[in-house]
This record gives structure tokens, C-alpha cells and sequence, in this order.
């Protein structure tokens, strides 16, 4: 799983067998529609799976995810990832009284729990480089070039 930052800074999220491959394929304009249309585009993160069905259900499930929660992600931030799972209604919110002619007060209601997952990838046989959370080997990557080893079986 990958994520391209676009030259229109939106992000990219796809899987690929082969990452060098499938980099200049979106860099010559042969890739998705969507890079195609917001050229260059610059890898910002990666993830090597063993298995292809769980790479494809982890890049279902960030493509679904919050641009604050990719980048997140690809800054390194695993511990903020839940936090950023919340929705409005999990948050603490004012709620203005106006039963009182004389005073008014507020008062606060908040969410009990949230059951957010950070990381999909639990049943893949990756190992885990820099997330304890995952057990998917990830990378942020500083700039376009990704060092993959060819002829190996790893999904990205």
C-alpha cells in the first residue's frame, strides 16, 4: 500500500506488486486517472505486505480516511491515529442552557468510548519496522525514489 502526494497536494492511495514500476507509471502519465490529471506526484509512504488481501483491504480502509489521519500516517504519528477516528459526536461539546431567566450555564456532554483501530494489518506475516501498532513493515518516504528489491513477492 502507497501513498502519492499530488501536484495539487491531494494524496494518492493504491497497492502495486512492483512500487518502482508502478511510480513511473503515474509519473509518465500511464497510472490512475486521478494522477494522471495532477502530475508530478511524489511518494509520501509505503507499506510491504505478505499477503494480497491484506494489502488490499489496508488500502481500502486509509483511502477512507481523513487527510488530517493520512497524514498522520505518513508523518509518523501512529499514537494520534485513534484520536482521529472520532467523529463529531465523539467529541466534548457546550451545550448552552436557557431554562434560567436570570443565569446562564453550560454544560458539557462527552463521548464514553472509542473503539478505533489503527491498524488493519494484523493478520499479515510482514514484519513490524517503525509502527509497534502494525504488523505491516512501513516507510515515510522523503523523496519520489523507493528502494524495493525486484523479483520478491512483498505487496505495497
Amino acid at each position: 500500500m502507497y501513498i502519492l502526494e499530488c501536484a495539487n497536494g491531494k494524496y494518492y492511495t493504491g497497492s502495486t506488486i512492483d512500487l518502482e514500476r508502478r511510480l513511473a507509471q503515474h509519473q509518465s502519465g500511464e497510472g490512475a486517472n486521478f494522477t494522471k490529471k495532477h502530475l508530478p506526484v511524489k511518494l509520501v509512504y509505503f507499506e510491504e505486505y505478505q499477503r494480497i488481501s491484506d494489502v488490499f483491504y489496508r488500502e481500502k480502509q486509509v483511502q477512507g480516511w481523513s487527510r488530517k489521519k493520512k497524514e498522520a500516517l505518513i508523518n509518523g504519528r501512529f499514537d494520534t491515529l485513534s484520536d482521529l477516528s472520532k467523529n463529531y459526536t465523539q467529541f466534548p461539546r457546550e451545550v448552552a442552557s436557557t431554562s434560567s431567566a436570570t443565569t446562564s450555564s453550560a454544560t458539557t456532554s462527552s463521548a464514553t468510548t472509542s473503539s478505533a483501530t489503527t491498524s488493519s494489518a494484523t493478520t499479515s506475516s510482514a514484519t513490524t519496522s517503525s509502527a509497534s501498532t502494525s504488523s505491516a513493515t512501513t516507510s515515510s518516504a522523503s523523496t519520489s525514489s523507493a528502494t524495493t528489491s525486484s523479483g520478491n513477492d512483498t505487496w505495497h
